[in-house]
């Protein structure tokens, strides 16, 4: 079992990701693929007079404001347009893709983080009313089923909090825990770079091998959004999952070089 994350960051190739998918579940392999979405969420939000707000948390952890109307938006985005994206991508490479979000079947459930602390221009304050939530439980037996009926689930970053309510959950994450409900063996998360740099954005100090317990100290280098993705890496070495890779999404082969060993293989 492989869970594929594909990154939400401009510049990711769908297309040449989503034919190494069906090159491989063609021989025979099984995957689940969750997908993000923050550069057309971004883009659309703005369109739509709703600019996005990231915030900083006190560890320095970065993450998307979301207010409910931003969480609509979000909803809309991602398991709205790029959800049945991929699924359609899939479908005409003749891969039985099974669209959904962590809400259908009670698929993730997360508990809602109502106030946030971040670390604005110097200024400790708390943030209310947020739609974002931290992944408690992932159906798996779900997933199990779903594969078994010759289907590949494709799952947005959406999960159901303990009243009903629909969560933003990070994408990263979200798949370290998908992973860990399935027994992967492996997590490959692919994005916009060639995976973790010692020195970003300096791609000659791309760490091509990293232990677990090397994981603490690339938390303090890594930048941005990299910082979630080592988190979610821990995390589903953690759940049992043998490996993590991350790896460029951007190549003519995305998911066949990085299963090769192309990025940074974390064991």
């Amino acid at each position: 079992m492989i869970v594929l994350k594909i990154g939400g960051a401009s510049g990711v190739n769908l297309d040449t990701i989503c034919a190494d998918a069906a090159g491989l579940i063609s021989q025979g392999q099984a995957l689940v693929l969750v997908h993000g979405g923050s550069a057309e969420t971004n883009e659309i939000s703005t369109l739509l007079g709703h600019p996005p707000r990231f915030v900083t948390n006190e560890t320095g952890f970065t993450s998307r404001y979301t207010d409910r109307a931003t969480l609509e938006i979000f909803a809309m985005v991602t398991a709205g347009k790029i959800n049945t994206l991929l699924v359609e991508r899939l479908q005409r490479a003749g891969v039985n893709a099974f669209g959904l979000t962590g809400l259908d079947g009670r698929l993730m459930l997360a508990q809602r983080k109502e106030a946030i602390r971040i670390v604005e221009n110097g200024r400790k304050l708390v943030l209310r009313d947020d739609y974002t939530g931290k992944i408690e439980q992932v159906n798996g037996a779900l997933l199990t089923r779903l594969i078994e009926s010759g289907l590949t689930p494709v799952i947005a970053p959406l999960a159901l909090s303990a009243r009903g309510e629909a969560l933003n959950v990070d994408a990263d994450r979200a798949a370290a825990y998908v992973a860990g409900a399935v027994k992967a063996e492996k997590l490959v998360i692919l994005t916009n770079v060639p995976g973790l740099m010692r020195n970003f954005p300096d791609e000659s100090t791309l760490i091509p091998h990293l232990s677990k317990a090397g994981l603490e100290q690339a938390i303090s280098f890594a930048e941005g959004r990299m910082k979630k993705k080592v988190l979610g890496a821990s995390e589903a070495l953690g759940l049992g999952v043998a490996q993590v890779i991350f790896a460029d999404g951007r190549t003519a082969h995305p998911l066949l070089d990085a299963l090769a060993g192309k990025g940074t293989v974390i064991s």
